[in-house]
């Protein structure tokens, strides 16, 4: 394979395939990615997307190596196969017309997240509610196909970080360094995580102090699905919120990590500013107790 296409040898191409292989060193230098693992891709045009090929090590991958796809998989251009997970790239690419650049990796901290099942807590550390917020678990599919790619489409709107559940992880952003920063920001988070369960259990922040990191979180300029939803649990993973199984409710499973705080509320702050709304929380708390039983 080694089709031409007018946008595949033009300086912005050769440019954009060079920070392909920087990231695919960066990936394989972090111990993201063993051997063939990951993938990586860029946005070049209205419907053309240059990515890494099937079956090559990232950490010594060429610009040369790299290929061209149309948006829906179909190979444009370059001298080896695209690689078979383009799918989930190119579906998260439009949904998300923001997003130019994908990176699928498995760091191995996140990723013990996704073989476990556990929902990566909120309301813990400063950088991770400002930069990243939450976290989600997409469901499990075997890979390589549609039905793998669109396990991450109920979760495009809400966050540039998703979990794939007993695989690995996906971010996605405008350039391939912020999309390659987030995998690395929550393998970092998922590390500090599991440090201190062994350590004896983490802290959550109050409620005061996670609506202070929201706000300044508004003020930069970040958006977050808490800033549109009234009455939503200001610390809880979607996985909380459904209930610990919620990737895979047949299989019962003890989580290592407690269910943060619930702080209902947070765009209808009770009266004093940092005040809990207790009629919220009471009706939060029966809620969680009634969907528990019938589970």
């Amino acid at each position: 394979m080694n089709a031409y296409h007018p946008l595949f040898n033009t300086a912005e191409a050769r440019d954009i395939k060079e920070w392909i292989c920087e990231i695919g060193r960066r990936v394989y230098n972090k111990g993201f990615a063993a051997a063939n693992d990951g993938n990586i891709s860029y946005r070049i045009g209205e419907n053309e997307v240059l990515c890494s090929p099937t079956m090559i090590c990232k950490g010594f991958m060429t610009p040369d190596d790299v290929c061209m796809v149309d948006l829906d998989g179909n190979q444009l251009a370059g001298k080896k196969k695209r690689t078979s997970e383009i799918l989930l790239h190119l579906t998260i690419m439009k949904q998300r017309p923001d997003v130019r650049a994908v990176v699928h990796c498995h760091p191995p901290h996140a990723t013990a997240f996704a073989v476990t099942r556990e929902a990566i807590p909120q309301c813990v550390l400063p950088e991770i509610e400002v930069f990243m917020g939450e976290v989600p678990l997409a469901p499990y599919e075997t890979p390589g196909g549609q039905e793998f790619a669109s396990t991450v489409s109920p979760f495009l709107k809400a966050t540039n970080t998703i979990i794939l559940t007993n695989h690995g992880t996906v971010s996605f952003g405008k350039n391939l360094e912020e999309a390659y920063w987030k995998t690395e920001i929550l393998d970092a988070y998922c590390r500090i995580l599991i440090l201190s369960k062994q350590l004896g259990g983490i802290t959550y922040l109050d409620e005061t102090k996670s609506r202070e990191l929201l706000d300044l979180k508004k003020r930069l300029g970040f958006d977050d699905p808490r800033f549109h939803f009234e009455d939503c649990d200001l610390c809880g993973n979607t996985a909380f919120r459904e209930g610990y199984n919620s990737v895979n409710a047949a299989t019962p499973q003890t989580c290592a990590f407690d269910p943060p705080p619930s702080f209902p509320g947070y765009l209808k702050p009770a009266s004093g500013g940092g005040d809990i709304n207790m009629e919220a929380l009471v009706q939060a708390i029966t809620d969680q107790v009634i969907q528990a039983l019938k589970s």
